[in-house]
């Protein structure tokens, strides 16, 4: 796909990725069971400075406590997921690459059920969820470590370590209490945005704003991911630096989003390959592009699975439900991937 584009193109599609993810924010802040208008909204966000003075305090309430707090988190963990899928498949050159690919998911799964299990505060299961991860890459990098490693090792092994920390949460559930903890790691493994406060928000957001803003200075050099191993190194680059931070980057986003709201699946599989389709492999807009649709794709997840029903539906229900069909549409229409 042609790279040049022009000036007029260039200021679309940015004013595009900006208003895309307010618009969506803006009337999913006023989709729920209590209907809140455009205009109190805005006025609810506008009376802010003043403590909600001279506005409806129930629409204040529902807006700045209930609804805008879960906005702000699908946003952030739609962006992170989005974003280490293109990377993950970019990176390992596989279309079928998730956020998942090397154990991250099961490691941070672990740390919550755990921490479920031992009776931890909210703050202190995400610190830990994080932190396990983390380490659950660890593993896979140090399993994969030999005389020679290559992608596919390091693939294999992260299916591996995925496996392991799966079991390890089955553990935990067979020795759960089946009364109140079974059914509370139950629910938390198939995600939810409904424990969203401006607390944890804070918190998870560090490690995924630092590896996204890294990752949007670096995506003129991101392409270098796709080139085979002759080509990478002939370029003159340190192909393995960039291919360790790339690893770094999409791991810190992908715990900090599961230690938050639990495991989300199908983001990371398929907003990717729709910026794909419309970007080509580009990743100077790859990387906006994701965190721009990503972001405004679980906005409306998550605004469907708290409205859609008088009890809220786990959202990695929906995100397969859409998700699947979609994908299959997709990949019919593009007759195949490749990357």
């Amino acid at each position: 796909m042609n790279t040049k584009r022009s000036p007029l193109w260039k200021t679309a599609y940015i004013l595009g990725l900006i208003l895309l993810p307010v618009i969506a924010m803006l009337i999913c802040l006023c989709i729920g069971r209590y209907f809140v208008s455009v205009p109190q909204v805005l006025s609810s966000i506008a009376a802010r400075a003043n403590g909600g003075e001279g506005v409806e305090r129930l629409a204040y309430i529902t807006v700045w406590n209930v609804r805008l707090p879960r906005l702000l988190l699908a946003f952030i963990v739609g962006a992170a997921l989005s974003c280490a899928g293109l990377l993950f498949q970019s990176l390992f050159q596989n279309p079928l690459a998730t956020p998942d690919t090397l154990g991250v998911a099961g490691g941070a799964s672990f740390g919550a059920v755990l921490s479920i299990l031992l009776g931890f505060s909210m703050i202190i299961m995400q610190l830990v969820s994080f932190t396990f991860g983390c380490v659950a890459v660890l593993l896979t990098m140090l399993a994969a470590k030999g005389k020679t490693t290559s992608m596919n090792t390091i693939v294999l092994s992260g299916i591996m370590m995925g496996s392991l920390f799966s079991a390890l949460v089955s553990l935990v559930k067979f020795c759960a209490d089946q009364e109140q903890q079974l059914p509370s790691i139950t629910y938390w493994l198939m995600g939810s945005l409904q424990s969203a406060t401006y607390t944890s928000l804070l918190i998870g957001l560090i490690p995924i704003a630092v590896s996204v803003v890294i990752l949007f200075l670096l995506r003129w050099r991101l392409n270098l991911l796709l080139l085979s191993e002759e080509e990478a190194v002939s370029s003159g680059s340190n192909i393995k630096a960039l291919r360790l931070l790339a690893i770094l980057c999409a791991t810190a986003a992908t715990a900090s989003s599961i230690s938050m709201c639990g495991q989300i699946g199908w983001v990371g599989l398929i907003v990717p390959h729709m910026c794909r389709m419309m970007l080509g492999n580009d990743h100077r807009y790859l990387i906006p592009a994701s965190i721009s649709l990503g972001g405004t794709f679980l906005i409306l997840v998550d605004t469907l699975a708290r409205s859609a029903t008088a009890a809220e539906i786990p959202i990695s229900i929906l995100t397969a439900i859409i998700g699947a069909p979609f994908f299959l549409f997709l990949m019919r229409k593009k007759g195949g991937w490749s990357l």
